[in-house]
C-alpha cells in the first residue's frame, strides 16, 4: 500500500492583538491511497490532455523489424545487443569526432541495461523507451592497454553477451583469444577508446576498468536519444548474430 506522507501545519496566534504569527507545532499523519479513494473529476480533466498528447509521440512509428530482436545469448552476442552497440557507435562517433578529430574504437554496454524485446512488426518511440528506460549518457572512455586486457578478460569471463560493436573481431579459445580491432591486431602499449555508457564508466556492472582513465569525454547525448536518433533515420531494422565474435 502506498502512502503520502502530509504535513499539518498548526499556527497559534500569540495574542489577538498581534498581527504576525509563529509557528509553534508540526504533526505528521500518514493517509492510505487505494482504490476507495475516488478519483478527482477536477485532476483528470487537467491531466487528460497531457496524457493523450504524450500516448499518442510514445506510439509514433519509428521503422520497422522484420524480425524479434531479442537480448537471448548466443555464442555471447544477441541481435539486439548487436544492433545496440552497432547503432549508438554510428550515431555517437560523428559527435566525438567533431571535438577530436579521432575516432572511437568501439563500443561496450551491458546485457543487463537491455529491459525489453522490440517485437516483429512498427518499431515506435515507445519501444525504445522500453530497451532503454535509463538516462545513461554515452561516454568515450579512452584506456591502457592494460586495462583493455581486463576488458577483454572480464568480456570472456562473464557468460552474459554484452553488446560489443563490431568493430571488434574476438576469437575465444579454451583460456587464449585474438582479437583485432578495426582489423588491426590489438597492441598492449597502445591507449583505446570505447564508448560506453556514464554507469558503466563508473563501475556499474563490475566494470571496474573504466574507473580511472586516460581520457574521459562526456558527449550530452543519451543513449535512448541516439537509439531513437538511429531508429528515425533507417526504415528497416538490419542485424543478426555474425563472426564479431567466435568460440572455438
Amino acid at each position: 500500500m502506498k502512502y503520502i506522507h502530509f504535513l499539518c501545519v498548526l499556527v497559534l496566534l500569540a495574542s489577538c492583538k498581534k498581527d504576525h504569527q509563529n509557528l509553534t507545532k508540526i504533526t505528521a499523519k500518514n493517509i492510505a491511497i487505494d482504490t476507495s479513494i475516488a478519483a478527482s473529476k477536477e485532476i483528470n480533466s487537467l491531466i487528460n490532455p497531457y496524457k493523450e498528447e504524450l500516448t499518442g509521440d510514445m506510439q509514433e512509428p519509428l521503422t520497422f523489424t522484420p524480425i524479434v530482436l531479442t537480448k537471448e545469448n548466443s555464442n555471447k552476442q544477441s541481435v539486439l545487443g548487436n544492433l545496440l552497440a552497432d547503432l549508438c557507435m554510428e550515431m555517437a562517433n560523428p559527435v566525438y569526432q567533431k571535438t577530436t578529430n579521432t575516432n572511437i574504437d568501439f563500443a561496450l554496454f551491458n546485457s543487463g541495461g537491455i529491459r525489453a524485446i522490440i517485437p516483429q512488426g512498427v518499431v515506435t518511440k515507445e519501444h525504445a523507451f522500453k530497451v532503454m528506460p535509463f538516462e545513461n549518457e554515452l561516454v568515450a572512455v579512452t584506456i591502457s592497454g592494460t586495462k583493455m586486457v581486463e576488458l577483454i578478460n572480464y568480456f570472456i569471463k562473464t557468460k552474459a553477451a554484452h553488446p560489443l560493436s563490431k568493430n571488434i573481431d574476438l576469437t575465444i579459445s579454451d583460456d587464449a583469444y585474438a582479437i583485432k580491432i578495426n582489423g588491426t591486431p590489438f597492441d598492449n602499449n597502445k591507449n583505446y577508446t570505447i564508448l560506453t555508457t556514464d554507469y558503466l564508466q563508473g563501475g556499474g556492472d563490475r566494470m571496474n576498468f573504466f574507473k580511472n582513465p586516460v581520457k574521459l569525454t562526456v558527449l550530452d547525448y543519451k543513449m535512448r536519444d541516439a537509439i531513437i536518433d538511429y531508429f528515425k533515420k533507417v526504415d528497416t531494422l538490419k542485424t543478426a548474430i555474425d563472426n564479431r565474435i567466435k568460440l572455438k
